[in-house]
């Protein structure tokens, strides 16, 4: 198929475009760079420089003809969009609506979106399922839940088939070593720990560790990227294959606490990481994790980089490397 991949220049965008390419898919890259680095753009692909906020931009793209396309373009820092509402307003609503509606003018009716754990707000169980109510507790999850019922809206009144999926944490590098650009402004757990191993940062705040878990300190569900870009892949065929649509949660359906996570890095890293124990933040749940059985079931898809070693492993390969080039 020919895939856009909206916000293909970013993390988890660069991951997919290289197992796109590697399943025999054509792909071009449609980002503003705000986020995104050119160095993630691999050869293969092609790139058209554009903003979701401008329909221009968007219609001049979509008129060169695409099976499908993936939008990975929103802002995400769930702090940052309790403070700003208007600026995740703009670029993840407004824009996902200009998206859709140049997609679907020019016959794109494929569509694998990058929806996120946000949409469910604390845990009322576990592992959380599909079918957990939907209460975001931050605006960022309001807004990719408010995508999901526009997308909802435009499959029954316009044909469009969309792939909804939930991610968890996304962690982790590129086995392979090709996509290799770091995050710009990280604010997830094992990107702070790989600053603090570097010395970017002079210690890591761990934030509670009187949680009622097995050491005290949080339990979150990480995900290899490689295992969620493998999963657009499948999402993307199975969609346009059997012309419907479906949500599901991508998790590693296993729970590792931040002290895990850092005595992890501690080993594989060979560096001290000084990390201070502070207070809780508010409105962390003590645990928070998923099933993907759903995924197993529609996508056939496993999770198979998303262990702890790997996840810490090839994220030290790219940091230490990009911190001996300093």
């Amino acid at each position: 198929m020919k895939v856009l991949v909206i916000g293909g220049a970013g993390y988890i965008g660069s991951h997919v475009i290289k197992e796109l390419l590697k399943s025999g898919h054509t792909v071009t890259v449609f980002d503003n760079l705000s986020s995104g680095l050119l160095e993630n753009l691999l050869p293969k692909s092609d790139f058209i420089p554009g903003n979701i906020l401008y329909p221009a931009d968007l219609d001049e793209t979509f008129r060169k003809g695409f099976d499908a396309f993936v939008h990975l373009a929103a802002f995400k820092a769930a702090g940052e969009s309790m403070l700003v509402p208007e600026k995740y307003s703009a670029n993840n609503i407004t824009g996902t609506i200009n998206i859709l509606n140049s997609a679907l003018a020019h016959g794109c009716r494929n569509m694998v979106f990058s929806s996120s754990a946000a949409v469910y707000g604390s845990p009322q169980y576990l592992p959380i399922d599909e079918a957990h109510p939907r209460e975001p507790e931050n605006y960022y999850g309001f807004t990719k839940l408010e995508i999901e019922r526009i997308m909802d809206w435009y499959r029954r009144l316009k044909g469009l088939n969309y792939a909804a999926l939930r991610y968890f944490n996304a962690a982790g590098y590129d086995p392979e070593g090709v996509v290799r650009g770091l995050e710009q402004n990280p604010a997830n757990l094992l990107p702070v720990i790989m600053e603090t191993a570097c010395g970017m940062r002079e210690r890591l705040r761990v934030y509670g560790n009187d949680y009622d878990t097995r050491d005290g300190t949080c339990i979150r569900d990480y995900v290899h990227v490689t295992d969620l870009a493998r999963a657009h892949v499948s999402a993307l065929e199975y969609i346009a294959g059997k012309n419907e649509s479906l949500t599901v949660n991508l998790g590693s359906e296993t729970g590792v606490t931040v002290t895990e996570m850092l005595e992890a890095a501690r080993r594989i890293t060979k560096r001290p990481i000084p990390a201070d124990y502070v207070g809780r933040r508010s409105g962390d749940p003590a645990c928070l994790y998923a099933t993907s059985a759903l995924a197993r079931k529609t996508l056939l898809w496993e999770p198979r980089y998303s262990d702890v070693d790997t996840l810490v492993a090839t994220t030290w390969s790219v940091y230490k490397d990009k911190n001996n080039e300093r």
